[in-house]
């Protein structure tokens, strides 16, 4: 029997965006976790945003420029004060620049159980194809 390291599943720590942007309130800016998958006709992106409810989740489009941000605020319930508090609070964002092999228009966005999933379409003249060759 070999002795073989053991790999275990560790979730990553928030990570603070190293140069964050400009802020009119107080606060701590993470940069949340994503995963990009591509397929012929889309690209998918899954965005780690947890503790961020819809209404307090924004997705601009603007210049190409695709921004997600969302607030995170504390749990307690009323008459409730922390013991041990492990979970930072704070502001979810990042930013991508997209081709213009993206169809704008198209974009879609769902949130559910803290994921964030963007379908990005790709325009039609970017999906690949297969031409068909006739004798003549």
């Amino acid at each position: 029997m070999t002795n073989q390291t053991s790999k275990e599943l560790k979730p990553k720590e928030k990570q603070e965006v190293a140069t964050p942007v400009e802020q009119s309130k107080p606060g701590v800016v993470f940069s949340p976790l994503v995963d990009i998958f591509e397929t012929e006709g889309k690209i998918t992106v899954l965005a780690d945003l947890p503790g961020v409810k819809p209404e307090d989740l924004k997705i601009d489009l603007r210049d190409s420029v695709l921004t997600i941000s969302g607030d995170v605020a504390q749990f307690e319930g009323a008459g409730e004060r922390p013991l041990l508090s492990e979970y930072e609070v704070g502001k979810y964002l990042r930013q991508f620049t997209l081709s213009e092999v993206i169809d704008q228009e198209r974009i879609d966005a769902q949130l559910k159980d803290g994921v964030l999933r963007l379908s990005l379409p790709k325009v039609e003249k970017a999906k690949p194809r297969t031409i068909q060759v006739t004798a003549g």
